[in-house]
């Protein structure tokens, strides 16, 4: 039986295109669960001048055009009129302190309507420069709870390097404790990347192996196929090292590095995620050119280059491409590179994370015997996390050949998992699982600010010194895996991406 939560959910940005295609969404597939039932409240907050009765009208429009609400088995038309009675409105203009008494009172009116005991879950999805105006408003104006709890949700980014996002932390902890704030990273959220904690500590056949005795090396690779499409603005302040690396990747990478912590609870995992970043060697400036590579693409069958795309200076030298070795200097992983790339016009759209495993010190399959030479090519075992689209797991492992002669030849076999699709669609969605372990209080799929700071203190090194570096861009085409460059750092290494297209 679904446990109910009994919350009132200040969305702030309510108008927004994140809250049309994930947040309502979600918000109303935990109410199909019975997470959100009888005691809980959604006032939504932004300047468009709506009315309570045009709110809810357009969440369920916004609801009754989504595929995946409508296919729930769970969904039926008069439990969308029963959610929406639960959803309010309160226009605002964020920067005027003024307009918050206004809020003040739809939320403690919207408390007693449904009898919710003054727990209230403030969610910024609003620009990042707005973060600390609305938390010291809530503050100043008296809208945080004084009898319960109050939760903060941000999304990212975490500011632009470690000394705007330390003046953003301290901003937000003049008025929310650590424990209160919940920073967003999407994908924590997926399923697959929750496996990555699951496949290590419950199997001891792969948490005995996952050190550098046995792991040569490790990849992860976030492909995208499409371009920036509407990000104009944030993107080209960004670009994929910000946007991607410092907090997705790093994210993961955290995950794979991360010893086995004492429990499995949020703390505990926090803790262990905390020392696998501290760990990350943060390099110098003239170790940036051996170790990370950049590209910005090209046009190319019917794509523009980015250059070209609409509100993007024709001299730009954002990368819109990332290659990088990580290395942690820990006794786990000493000597092993983690392999990092991210790109936006990629060859396709997927998630993965290959681990690929030392092969034998001694290959007793390459030999001579009787006057024949036993000639085998000997492949590494790796294991593939399928992280999406599709999800799952691949074990390539040796074995023989079935074959008329005599002698022995060895050949790859892949032990393959998928989750099919009528297993994989019941699968919370990222944001739908996060909202719901906001609603439980649990921050282990959170970053927390340590690892925050960490990991800008790992890419402030690379944007600065690229920052004064002339790039040679475009140099990569739609529809590949990167630039040339980036197969180059692994080449100088005498390894090679796992997944590769030629």
């Amino acid at each position: 039986m679904a446990t109910e939560y009994d919350e009132s959910i200040i969305l702030f940005g309510a108008s927004g295109d994140l809250a049309k295609r994930k947040l309502y969404p979600s918000l109303f597939k935990l109410f199909l669960r019975g997470n959100l039932k009888n005691h809980f409240a959604i006032i939504g907050v932004s300047r468009t001048n709506w009315s309570d009765s045009e709110y809810q009208k357009i969440i369920k429009d916004i609801l009754i055009r989504n595929e995946n609400i409508i296919n729930n088995k769970l969904f039926k038309f008069d439990l969308l009129d029963e959610f929406v009675k639960h959803c309010s409105y309160c226009p605002l203009d964020l920067t005027n302190h003024h307009n918050y008494i206004n809020l003040k009172r739809k939320i403690q009116s919207k408390e007693k309507v449904f009898n919710i005991p003054s727990k209230r879950i403030f969610y910024l999805s609003i620009a990042p420069n707005l973060f600390s105006t609305v938390s010291n408003y809530l503050k100043s104006e008296q809208l945080l709870s004084n009898t319960g709890q109050n939760k903060l949700v941000i999304e990212k980014p975490f500011g632009t390097d470690y000394k705007s996002a330390t003046h953003l932390n301290d901003q937000l902890n003049e008025v929310f404790n650590e424990n209160e704030i919940y920073r967003i990273d999407h994908y924590l959220g997926k399923e697959m990347v929750h496996n990555i904690q699951a496949v290590r500590f419950s199997n001891t056949i792969i948490e005995s192996l996952w050190n550098n005795h046995y792991i040569d090396n490790i990849q992860i690779t976030l492909s995208e196929k499409i371009g920036i499409e509407n990000r104009a603005n944030y993107y080209d302040k960004a670009g994929a090292l910000r946007d991607m690396v410092q907090s997705h990747i790093l994210q993961i990478a955290a995950q794979l590095a991360m010893d086995q912590p004492v429990t499995f609870s949020d703390e505990d995992i926090r803790v262990e995620k905390v020392k696998a970043l501290h760990a990350l060697r943060i390099y110098k400036d003239y170790e940036v050119n051996k170790y990370f590579v950049r590209g910005q693409y090209a046009a190319n069958n019917g794509c523009k280059a980015y250059r070209d795309e609409k509100n993007i200076p024709a001299n730009s030298n954002t990368n819109t491409f990332v290659a990088g070795k990580l290395l942690f200097d820990n006794n786990r992983w000493l000597g092993v590179p983690f392999y990092i790339r991210t790109g936006k016009r990629l060859n396709d759209k997927f998630t993965r994370i290959d681990v690929t495993f030392k092969k034998p010190l001694i290959d007793l399959f390459n030999f001579t015997s009787n006057n024949y030479t036993h000639q085998n090519f000997l492949n590494p075992n790796i294991l593939t996390i399928f992280v999406e689209p599709k999800y799952g797991f691949s074990l390539t492992l040796n074995t023989m050949t079935v074959k008329q002669e005599m002698n022995m030849k060895l050949s790859p076999i892949n032990l393959n998992f998928y989750q099919d699709t009528i297993t994989s669609n019941k699968f919370p969605d990222a944001y739908e699982r996060l909202i719901h372990d906001i609603l439980k209080g649990d921050q282990t799929n959170f970053a927390s600010w340590k690892e925050i700071s960490y990991s800008w203190k790992f890419i402030d090194v690379i944007q600065k010194y690229w920052d004064k570096k002339e790039p040679i861009f475009p140099n990569y085409i739609p529809g590949s895996m990167g630039p040339a460059s980036a197969d180059e750092l692994l080449k100088q290494d005498n390894r090679k991406w796992v997944y590769r297209i030629n």
